[in-house]
């Protein structure tokens, strides 16, 4: 590293002093959600490096091609020869991003119905895309040569989309220490300075968040100078962590970060959110995202639900599985009827094109919510938030197989007055049944509806009629649409 370490280290302190945060928990709750992130309920996650350029497996195909034996081990051997003659940071050469445009991306961005944006500016492999004065491996100076993250803000900016960023750094301190088992190039480059640094193997029970397995000192300084150096520089309106932050080596100095971040936005007045994992942050003092996961009913606290257009990868990889546009719908729907919202991931190409699949998906997304937005964005929970038998399993990783439903498992959400009812199938008869709306044999024991129906509308305009009993809501409607429908209820 060659920077003043001591210098920033101090800088940081001054800052978090001089704010009305302190890296405390009980002084960082007094954070509050901003109404954006709220409303917004829809964001584009981008995994966009290094790692698209051999495209096989995932983006952690810079992990998995220095475990020995590895699928990704042994197609780099095949393909790009030992790993003492061609590494990882052979990559960088090939990754050149001659046809990457911020605005077509943004464009996209804003046609799919986002209204954040999270690239992500550092992953596991530690190649930063960005600007960062603290690293000569970045996008501006190798690869690309241009600062893809400024670019990318601008033009989120220019189009009224909320400019976010993703960092990952965190984990690199192990990432590509397995190549330190056998020949490789990770041990004559994993110096201070150098991209694998510092790349150590730890103990198999490295996931246990109080495990004793844990990132030299200077490289934690160097987590916490990199992650206030890029606020300094970008500013994002949400800022992104992944997984390892919640082991006790992280604490104190993430908790400096979101003094920092939350002090640094309120002097240029700006509402800011973070994204954690598992229980690395109080509960109340940032955001819980799920990784490719769900809540199964509706939580009294806001939270995000992450997934990709892809069921594996969340880099672009070659043959990858991709969603259906109604998956995705039903997944934001059941998202925003507990309380979520739903931040989804495109995997763009090492050229800089955005994969055909993408496209399409993020353009049908964007063609449903032109319609039917009001459903969702500002949209709050009801009091009975589904119905029906088929949702999604609670907790991480639970999206590697789609959920089957039918047009009985209806979410509900209210908006402008109004109740929403969203059944997640379209019925093959035209008629559905919403027993939330069940006339009540006792109105002080009732759970649903007990008010006046006063009108019932299709969002997508088809005809419709409906009549109320003690089974429920039952509507016919004559809606033949691809994508789930959605009913708007008002009350007298």
């Amino acid at each position: 590293m060659n920077y003043d370490m001591g210098a920033r280290l101090e800088r940081i302190e001054r800052r978090i002093a001089d704010g009305p945060y302190a890296p405390t928990w009980q002084s960082l709750s007094g954070w509050e959600l901003p109404r954006w992130y709220r409303d917004a309920k829809l964001g584009m996650f981008i995994h966009w490096g290094v790692y698209s350029v051999p495209a096989f497996g995932s983006e952690w195909y810079s992990r998995n091609m220095y475990i020995k034996d590895s699928a990704a081990y042994r197609h780099h051997i095949e393909h790009y020869g030992p790993h003492a003659e061609f590494g990882y940071k052979d990559f960088i050469d090939r990754f050149r991003g001659e046809r990457f445009d911020a605005d077509e991306w943004m464009d996209l961005a804003r046609e799919s119905g986002a209204k954040y944006v999270v690239p992500v500016a550092e992953h596991h492999d530690g190649f930063a895309m960005y600007d960062c004065g603290l690293s000569r491996y970045t996008s501006v100076n190798m690869g690309p040569r241009r600062d893809v993250i400024g670019e990318l803000f601008d033009a989120a900016l220019a189009r009224g989309l909320q400019p976010c960023a993703s960092t990952h750094r965190l984990e690199h301190w192990f990432f590509m220490g397995r190549g330190r088992e056998f020949d490789s190039d990770i041990s004559a480059h994993s110096r201070p300075g150098e991209l694998y640094w510092p790349s150590l193997t730890p103990d198999p029970s490295f996931t246990d968040p109080d495990c004793a397995a844990e990132p030299p000192r200077d490289f934690l300084d160097d987590w916490l100078i990199r992650t206030c150096d890029f606020i300094d520089r970008y500013m994002p309106r949400l800022l992104y962590f992944d997984w390892w932050i919640h082991h006790r080596s992280a604490k104190e100095r993430l908790r400096k970060i979101a003094a920092y971040y939350y002090n640094t936005a309120a002097a240029r007045g700006c509402e800011v959110v973070i994204n954690y994992k598992y229980d690395a942050f109080a509960l109340g003092t940032a955001t819980l995202d799920l990784e490719r996961g769900r809540c199964a009913d509706a939580k009294p606290f806001f939270w995000q639900a992450c997934t990709s257009t892809s069921r594996s990868a969340w880099g672009y990889v070659e043959g990858a599985e991709y969603k259906s546009a109604g998956e995705l719908v039903c997944a934001l729907v059941d998202v925003v009827s507990k309380n979520g919202c739903m931040l989804l991931n495109i995997g763009p190409k090492a050229d800089g094109t955005i994969a055909e699949p993408d496209v399409r998906i993020l353009r049908e997304l964007g063609a449903w919510l032109r319609v039917n937005g009001e459903s969702v964005y500002g949209a709050s929970p009801w009091k009975v938030c589904a119905e029906g038998s088929a949702g999604a399993r609670e907790g991480q990783f639970a999206d590697s197989e789609p959920v089957h439903y039918t047009c009985a498992d209806i979410r509900y959400c209210v908006n402008n007055g109004c109740i929403y009812a969203t059944p997640l199938a379209a019925s093959p008869d035209g008629e559905y049944l919403l027993s939330a709306f069940a006339l009540p044999q006792d109105i002080d024991a009732a759970q649903g509806f007990v008010g006046i129906v006063a009108g019932v509308e299709c969002l997508a305009g088809a005809p419709l009629s409906w009549e109320r009993g003690h089974d429920g809501l039952r509507i016919r409607c004559g809606y033949t649409g691809a994508l789930p429908p959605v009913f708007r209820i008002s009350a007298a």
